[in-house]
């Protein structure tokens, strides 16, 4: 079974956490361990699953997106 840390998230760990999510490659990597850590307290783990499911909502739409208007532009362009 998970522990789980129920201590509260000072506003300086916010700022630490959002600091080192702001690093391209480090920061996903620590949103992972965040949603997915054992010691980590309930509000950051529920933070971090919140972002990654944000994150794929924003990938579906920037896909769609790029699909709709890369066809719409491929259509508009003659070869030959």
């Amino acid at each position: 079974m998970k522990e789980e840390c129920v201590e509260h998230v000072t506003t300086g760990q916010w700022f630490v956490t959002m600091l080192i999510t702001a690093i391209p490659l480090i920061g996903l990597i620590m949103i992972f361990v965040w949603a997915h850590g054992d010691r980590v307290s309930i509000s950051k783990s529920n933070w971090a699953k919140a972002i990654l499911i944000w994150s794929i909502v924003y990938i579906v739409i920037l896909v769609f997106i790029i699909t709709v208007f890369g066809t719409t532009l491929l259509s508009y362009v003659k070869i030959g």
